[in-house]
């Protein structure tokens, strides 16, 4: 009886938040078009903090048979491999291999009921984020080269909550969600089974909030960079348990080593080098919960030393009133990042076009995968972009490369996480809701 009233207590708590939410969602909504949440200087208007989160993300369902997503005029998009299990990152070997991480956040240990932390793991089983992870690497081999992958291994197995990947001088470096480890790699194999060997450890532990690691080798083969992401949406958690997060670190892989290299960075994702300046750039989701305008995600070089706000300020000296006690000192060394990426897009795939299949206007540029809103009225991302460079800085609006992740009744049919750019140039894109890897080239003539 006493369990059957407590049942009853947490389905009416529910229903009260569900109303509530929709009440305060006719409320908040986005006042400034999304498109002016783009570029080097977003609009930013006032933050518009509401009781309860504006919860807005879509309901995921399965792509219909024979569907696939739009891909813009003069390019062309097809399935390069399907029935995968939640993937969401890709690594592209020089042989032309292709690199999955089939993979989601690692179990959570047992805290005790929370009213909100159940309602909010209801929206992610609802938007396709509550699924076990495979914790396997599985590779993908296009043997013809007509664009669909015929060669399917498990590559790796028994990995913790494996992310980013980068092969340095024949070992392949592994980001699990607690450390980066290293296997030794033989052009052409479909299949590693020798043990891990750890290089360092991650910032993990039992919050683990942005549980995602990304890494990338440096130019000259002597260090390696991390993302960890931060703990909390704003330091709620107390900065005690932020040491090392919301940052790229860097691993010198002689002494193992590891030091702090930039941050203020929420959750930063999509370590890529600038193929015209040799920087290193990133793509990081921003704060939530002020709103549908608030704050834009962006992509942005990554300075050695540099602090980027978070938790303090957001998009240089914009100073989040919520953070207590504040720090007046670091929000005025603040950095501005690069290039705003639209508020709630959740843009977490990133990498630079050095491929000439595209043409010569897409040289150089870097194609962004935005995972989709949770937090915005109407929602935004959902979608695949690219943005122009010229001599190394962005030099333009974005552009739609791949959309219809979302159906005509609202529903989202996938959602877009990692991008990289296989042997041919052509464009891969990781879609962990609709379990496929996407390929888009240029449109055949007829």
């Amino acid at each position: 009886m006493k369990t059957l009233f407590g049942m009853l207590a947490v389905a009416i708590a529910l229903l009260l938040v569900a109303g509530c939410a929709a009440l305060l969602r006719s409320q908040e909504e986005a006042t400034v078009p999304i498109e002016e949440g783009y570029g080097p200087n977003p609009k930013l208007p006032p933050p518009n903090p509401t009781w309860l989160p504006t919860v807005n993300i879509a309901e995921a369902n399965p792509w219909p048979e024979g569907t696939k997503p739009v891909a813009a005029k003069g390019l062309q998009v097809n399935e390069f491999a399907g029935g995968l299990f939640h993937p969401r990152w890709l690594h592209v070997l020089p042989n032309g291999d292709v690199l999955v991480a089939e993979s989601n956040k690692p179990p959570k240990p047992d805290s005790g009921f929370s009213l909100r932390g159940w309602v909010m793991g209801l929206i992610q089983k609802q938007a396709g984020a509550e699924v076990p992870s495979a914790n396997r690497i599985t590779l993908l081999r296009d043997k013809d080269g007509d664009g669909i992958a015929e060669v399917r291994s498990a590559f790796l197995q028994d990995l913790n909550s494996p992310f980013g990947m980068t092969l340095l001088d024949g070992k392949l470096y592994v980001a699990n969600t607690d450390a980066i480890v290293a296997f030794p790699y033989q052009e052409g194999s479909t299949q590693i089974t020798a043990p891990a060997e750890k290089i360092v450890d991650l910032p993990a532990g039992p919050i683990n909030h942005h549980w995602t690691k990304d890494v990338i080798a440096s130019k000259y083969g002597t260090k390696l960079y991390a993302t960890v992401g931060s703990n909390s949406n704003v330091g709620e958690n107390g900065m005690e348990n932020e040491e090392n997060r919301a940052a790229v670190l860097e691993i010198d892989l002689q002494s193992r080593r590891t030091r702090l290299f930039a941050s203020g960075l929420r959750n930063p994702n999509g370590l890529s080098w600038n193929p015209e300046t040799g920087e290193l750039w990133v793509a990081v989701n921003e704060r939530d919960e002020i709103g549908s305008d608030l704050v834009p995600d962006y992509m942005t070089s990554v300075k050695d030393g540099g602090f980027y706000g978070w938790p303090y300020s957001y998009f240089g000296q914009h100073v989040d009133e919520r953070i207590k006690p504040p720090r007046p000192d670091l929000v005025a060394k603040a950095i501005v990042p690069d290039y705003a990426l639209g508020p709630h897009t959740a843009s977490l795939g990133l990498t630079f076009n050095e491929a000439d299949l595209f043409g010569p206007a897409y040289r150089n540029g870097a194609f962004i995968g935005q995972h989709g809103s949770w937090n915005r009225m109407p929602r935004s991302g959902y979608k695949v972009i690219f943005v122009p460079f010229s001599k190394g800085k962005p030099s333009g609006p974005p552009q739609d490369i791949l959309t219809g992740f979302l159906s005509s009744d609202d529903k989202a049919l996938g959602r877009p996480v990692g991008v990289a750019i296989d042997r041919s140039g052509a464009l891969l894109v990781a879609d962990d809701v609709g379990n496929k890897v996407w390929r888009v080239a240029p449109a055949k003539a007829n």
